[in-house]
């Protein structure tokens, strides 16, 4: 990493946002994103724009004690089941598989 300044800079900025993640610091993410908007890193520019894009949401997620994970593994199951069912049967078929799941 001596020899690749941009290679040190992204590592940096993951690790950082690795601890943000991980330590549930979300009143640090605007401050992160402005880190990475001053090096000419691409890459994470576009991970910065994505972020941007709902960037309340995203440091709600990070900063929250509540999660959406129960709900998304009874999502998952039954739209697996849509995605078998896709121009096969007709609604009510669906419905019956999705009731018996």
């Amino acid at each position: 990493m001596a020899h690749c300044p941009e290679l040190e800079a992204f590592t940096r900025h993951v690790r950082s946002f690795a601890q943000i993640l991980t330590e549930r610091q979300g009143q640090r993410l605007p401050e992160w994103l402005d880190a990475v908007r001053q090096d000419d890193l691409p890459g994470l520019h576009t991970l910065a724009a994505g972020i941007d894009r709902d960037c309340d949401a995203v440091v709600a997620g990070l900063t929250l004690p509540w999660s959406s994970g129960v709900v998304e593994g009874h999502v998952n199951p039954i739209k697996m089941l849509k995605r078998q069912m896709f121009g096969r049967a007709g609604f009510n078929l669906l419905r019956k598989r999705v009731l018996l799941a």
